[in-house]
C-alpha cells in the first residue's frame, strides 16, 4: 500500500491529515511573494509541516483508504498500523524516507523525527495552473547614456524648414507607438480574460470535486472494460466538461454513456489531480460552445462546465 498516495490526495481538501500512532501532515496557506535579489515571483501555496505529537485516529485517512480500496474500516485501519511499523523500522535504521510530492523524513540524533517539505507540489487548488517566474530587470539607465553619447557624437542642426517634417514625423510617431500598445493591450486583454475564465471555472470545479470526488470515482461498481472506438476526431479549444474520474474504465463508461444519448463525447486527459476529464463535445467557436453549455445545464447536467484550453 502506497499511503503517500492517499496522503497527498486528501492534502488538497483538508489542512491537516493524521497518520494513526505516527503523527500528522499539517498545510499552512502563505501569500504570493516576490524576491527582489532574484526577481522572482512565487504563487500563493500550502506550505507543508509535520508534528509527530498529534497520533491520535481521527478516521480521516482510513476512511479514504477503506473507500478507493473497497475495504471494511478496521481493514483498512490494520493495514495503516501494518504500513507504520514498517516507516518506524525503516526510520530506525538511519534512513530516508521519501513520501513523493509530500517530503522527506529522517531521525536526529535526538530520536526525533525531521521533516523536509517537497517544493515540486502545490496543494492550494486556488493556485491552479500558477507557476513560479523571474521577471527581466528593466535597464532604462543604462539606454540614457547611450542616447547622451549619441548626442555628445552626433549632433544635430535642425533647420526652420525640417522643423516642421519632424513635427510631423513625431506625430506619426506617437500614432504608431499608441496603436501599437493598444493592439498589444487588446491582445493581453482577451488572454486575461480567458485564464481569468479557466481559473473561474477550475475554483467552480474544484468546490463541487470536494463534495462529489467519492462519488465520481467509486459510484461505478461494475466498470466495462476498456473498447477501442473509433470517432470523429474533433478540433477546437472550448470544451464543455462532464465530469472527472480517477478510475480510466469509469471515465470509458461515462463517454459510452453520453454517446449513446447523441453526444460526441471523450475524454480529453488526465488533469493535475490525476482525474481522467471526460467532455461532452468541443467547439472552434465561443458562441456555439456556450449555446451548447447551457442547453446541457437545462436539460442534462447543471454542473457541467466551460474550460478554455489548447489540446496538445
Amino acid at each position: 500500500m502506497h499511503i503517500e498516495t492517499y496522503i497527498s490526495d486528501l492534502l488538497y481538501r483538508y489542512d491537516c491529515v493524521t497518520i494513526p500512532e505516527f503523527g500528522a501532515f499539517l498545510t499552512k496557506r502563505v501569500s504570493a511573494r516576490m524576491d527582489e535579489n532574484t526577481h522572482t515571483f512565487f504563487p500563493p501555496k500550502k506550505v507543508i509541516s509535520f508534528n509527530e505529537q498529534l497520533k491520535h485516529n481521527d478516521g480521516l485517512l482510513a476512511s479514504y483508504i477503506a473507500d478507493v480500496e473497497k475495504i471494511p474500516y478496521e481493514v483498512a485501519v490494520q493495514k495503516i498500523s501494518k504500513q507504520v511499523k514498517s516507516i518506524n523500522a525503516f526510520l530506525i535504521e538511519g534512513e530516508t524516507l521519501n513520501f513523493s510530492s509530500i517530503g522527506d523524513l529522517i531521525l536526529n540524533a535526538d530520536g526525533k523525527i525531521v521533516f523536509e517539505p517537497s517544493h515540486s507540489s502545490n496543494y492550494l487548488t486556488d493556485a491552479f495552473g500558477l507557476t513560479e517566474f523571474k521577471a527581466a530587470q528593466v535597464k532604462r539607465e543604462v539606454y540614457k547614456k547611450q542616447v547622451e553619447t549619441l548626442e555628445d557624437v552626433i549632433p544635430i542642426d535642425i533647420t526652420p524648414e525640417r522643423r516642421s517634417s519632424r513635427s510631423f514625423l513625431k506625430y506619426a510617431a506617437v500614432a504608431l507607438i499608441a496603436l501599437t500598445v493598444g493592439g498589444f493591450g487588446v491582445a493581453t486583454f482577451h488572454n486575461n480574460q480567458v485564464e481569468t475564465h479557466n481559473q473561474l471555472a477550475q475554483e467552480a470545479a474544484n468546490e463541487q470535486l470536494d463534495a462529489k470526488v467519492q462519488q465520481a470515482t467509486f459510484v461505478i461498481e461494475n466498470p466495462l472494460p476498456a473498447t477501442t472506438l473509433n470517432v470523429e476526431k474533433q478540433q477546437g479549444n472550448y470544451h464543455l466538461i462532464a465530469g472527472a474520474y480517477r478510475v480510466a474504465e469509469n471515465a470509458d463508461k461515462k463517454v459510452e454513456q453520453l454517446q449513446e444519448q447523441g453526444f460526441k463525447a471523450r475524454t480529453i486527459g488526465v488533469n493535475k489531480y490525476g482525474l481522467h476529464e471526460v467532455v461532452y463535445s468541443s467547439y472552434e467557436n465561443s458562441n456555439e460552445a456556450l449555446v451548447a453549455l447551457r442547453s446541457i445545464r437545462r436539460n442534462f447536467n447543471q454542473d457541467a462546465w466551460l474550460l478554455v484550453r489548447a489540446l496538445k
